[in-house]
């Protein structure tokens, strides 16, 4: 019976051999239903800001404004869902973050991952700025892209997300809620 590491903190951090990355189906499930579950923060950070900034129109200028503090509200929920473990996406799915040594994520840490996670979607969006495009045109070159930066966790050793190296983290499997509780 082999015993788990403790961190700093005093929490049992998972045992190496249970450091494995999930399926890579079941990454993407989680980051589709991450996406999906995104519509309502971005639901209500949009009215806050058009409340707050008595936005009167769709068309006005303050739309850089508006992704500018949709950046930082999206970073403000990854971190402090990340550096508890999981957002509600990644319980539903059994999938937790860690960092490399399998303890939990400081807010630095987290913050990290938020930033290099952008490369899901920050090259393609460089690559369409100097194009004019239609707007499926821009949807196939980004899922495109998505497809292949998915795809590219197949050449990193443990087979993690490339954004999770960079940033000295991983993903690693969790009991969902509920499985194994007896009543």
């Amino acid at each position: 019976m082999s015993q788990q590491p403790i961190d700093p903190g005093g929490a049992a951090a998972p045992a190496p051999e249970n450091l494995q990355a999930p399926p890579l189906a079941r990454r993407m499930a989680c980051w589709v239903y991450e996406g999906m579950l995104l519509f309502a923060v971005v639901f209500i950070a949009g009215w806050l800001f058009s409340t707050l900034g008595q936005v009167r129109s769709g068309m006005d200028s303050r739309r850089h404004l508006l992704q500018a503090f949709l950046f930082v509200i999206f970073g403000i929920y990854f971190g402090w869902f990340w550096s508890r473990g999981q957002t509600l996406a990644m319980k539903t799915w059994g999938i937790r973050v860690v960092d490399r040594d399998g303890r939990p994520l400081t807010q630095g840490r987290a913050l990290l991952r938020y930033l290099c996670s952008w490369l899901w979607f920050l090259p393609a969006l460089m690559a369409l700025g100097p194009m004019h495009l239609a707007v499926g045109e821009m949807v196939v070159l980004i899922a495109g892209w998505v497809a292949m930066w998915a795809l590219l966790s197949r050449f990193h050793p443990q087979r993690q997300f490339w954004h999770d190296a960079l940033a000295g983290t991983r993903l690693v499997g969790a009991r969902p809620v509920g499985v194994g509780m007896r009543s």
